[in-house]
């Protein structure tokens, strides 16, 4: 699908989804899911290299950014939620600006550009050209970046929380790994991000009201990977809590265990030696004889227990 956005009169700007060559004074054309014969009409018309699907997956990390003598061509990553709305993939973008017109390619549907096309049918003035747009974008979907990177704090305070009331259970690791994941993946998209608007900022072509607004967005990116390199410093510690954790439960098991096999070895013993087939055993002709063996088993086995017990393991 194609949507193109127009600007007439400096006052309106009028979404149409077929496009011609005649029209003029062009800010946006987004290819949604496109085909292969619109990437190629766009191609041909603009004189414009728009990588497919698989070329663009396949960019390396250091080609995400180019530019020539008619165009700049950035593939940057964008967040996009899984079917269970739990977890979050990287996927890139293409952003091509030729001409003063912003060119995007994307396969997923995102509230980023939703958001972008009302505010730009509603307030035509903020926009003059592709920059305008693209500065845009970048800025709305750094603010969305910023809002999980919250919602992921207040769930690590929660884990944490969780752990030190010892009110653990089996899902607990997996809340852990998911933060840990989620949190990798919003820092990967800030960090291609800030390599993106660190490259354009080298560039001639944006206006310096586009490169002000960079540079404020860059700032911002800063301190949100900044901000998410101290939520995985707290989910680290939330796993090394929860490993210690563990730990102790399993001492506290190991001691119920030690106390049990220490305390059962007398009474074995006794039994054991009682056991024996020897014809001369004086107390086996006693009368008292096993009443007097079973109260050595017993105070055999309350010495250890009690003596345990003060110490503490049983606690």
């Amino acid at each position: 699908m194609m949507n193109i956005f127009l600007k007439q009169n400096q006052s309106t700007i009028i979404k149409q989804d077929v496009h011609t060559k005649t029209q003029h004074n062009i800010l946006w054309i987004d290819l949604f899911r496109p085909s292969n014969e619109e990437i190629s009409e766009i191609a041909q018309v603009y004189k414009i290299e728009i990588p497919t699907q698989e070329e663009r997956e396949e960019i390396e990390e250091s080609a995400r950014y180019w530019e020539d003598s008619q165009s700049i061509t950035i593939n940057t990553y964008f967040l996009i939620p899984l079917r269970d709305e739990k977890r979050f993939d990287n996927q890139s973008i293409t952003f091509i600006l030729h001409d003063n017109i912003l060119f995007t390619v994307r396969y997923s549907d995102l509230r980023v550009f939703d958001e972008v096309q009302r505010i730009m049918l509603a307030n035509p003035q903020m926009f003059n050209d592709g920059f305008d747009l693209f500065s845009k974008i970048l800025e709305i979907r750094v603010e969305k970046d910023a809002d999980m990177l919250e919602n992921f704090a207040r769930s690590t305070r929660a884990l944490r929380k969780k752990i030190l009331t010892h009110d653990m259970d089996d899902e607990v690791l997996h809340q852990l790994s998911r933060l840990q994941e989620l949190n990798m993946t919003v820092r990967d998209s800030l960090f291609d991000k800030r390599r993106s608007i660190a490259a354009m900022l080298k560039s001639i072509r944006p206006s310096p009201e586009v490169k002000k607004n960079l540079i404020i967005i860059l700032k911002d990116i800063n301190s949100l990977i900044e901000f998410a390199n101290i939520s995985m410093n707290a989910l680290d510690n939330i796993q090394g809590l929860l490993t210690n954790q563990i730990n102790i439960e399993q001492n506290k098991i190991i001691k119920l265990f030690t106390v049990v096999t220490v305390a059962m070895m007398p009474p074995t013993l006794i039994g054991t030696i009682y056991g024996m087939n020897f014809k001369v055993m004086p107390e086996l002709e006693w009368s008292f004889g096993y009443p007097l063996s079973i109260l050595l088993m017993i105070l055999s086995t309350l010495v250890p227990i009690l003596y345990f017990k003060k110490k503490g393991w049983l606690h």
